[in-house]
């Protein structure tokens, strides 16, 4: 589905105004038995500014950028925390999986880190176990976030099989040296510049909270 425009009244009004005030205009004229000067010019003025304000209100219908569409994820809704986990980290993970669920396009999303699977919520996919591919190697080898806008039209994408398999888009976002949180849409093209900065600031927060933990052996 579409996400609706919420400032669609607001971009027609332009054009609403603007033909009304042309009807009346016409309408004014043709119940005028004698037609002044004065009139006259005002009238010319009136047929400007209706002009004017239809005009308007078409160049705002076209530069209007389209919301990318979305879908309906397929899998089922859940959260799986790693049991052997200490609760403070829990309660970490629980708190900012929420708050990404909650405040971005996100729909899924996988915590890996030290080589298991900490956290898994959102729609689930069909794997529960994360062989990191070409693209989650990148990340955890460079410590640099990767942005798959549109998922479909990447090769690579192949290795996302713990997410849903209609994903579009995805996030690789590092945490520290040692991880990497990922997250995946239901639209392409949805995560804005505010989204992946606010992504990062939770993935540090996150690095802190999971640094203390035994690596794997």
């Amino acid at each position: 589905m579409t996400k609706p425009d919420p400032n669609r009244v607001l971009r027609r009004l332009p054009i609403v105004v603007g033909s009304l005030g042309a009807v009346l205009l016409l309408i004014n004229r043709l119940l005028t038995p004698e037609l002044t000067e004065s009139q006259s010019r005002g009238d010319v003025l009136g047929v400007i500014l209706s002009a004017v304000l239809i005009l308007t209100g078409l160049i705002w219908q076209q530069v209007q950028p389209r919301w990318p569409d979305a879908v309906e994820l397929i899998g089922e809704e859940g959260f799986i925390l790693a049991p052997d986990l200490p609760e403070a980290v829990k309660t970490e993970l629980a708190w900012a999986s929420h708050l990404l669920l909650t405040n971005t396009v996100t729909r899924s999303l996988v915590v890996f880190y030290q080589g298991k699977i900490l956290l898994r919520r959102g729609i689930l996919g069909p794997k529960s176990e994360v062989v990191p591919g070409p693209i989650l190697k990148q990340v955890l080898e460079k410590q640099k976030p990767i942005y798959l806008v549109a998922l479909k039209v990447y090769p690579g994408r192949i290795e996302f099989d713990y997410l849903p398999e209609n994903t579009q888009g995805v996030i690789c976002q590092p945490i520290g040296n040692q991880g990497a949180l990922i997250l995946g849409a239901n639209a392409p093209r949805s995560y804005t510049k505010q989204d992946e900065n606010w992504i990062a600031g939770i993935a540090d927060k996150l690095a802190v909270t999971l640094q203390g933990l035994t690596p794997v052996k």
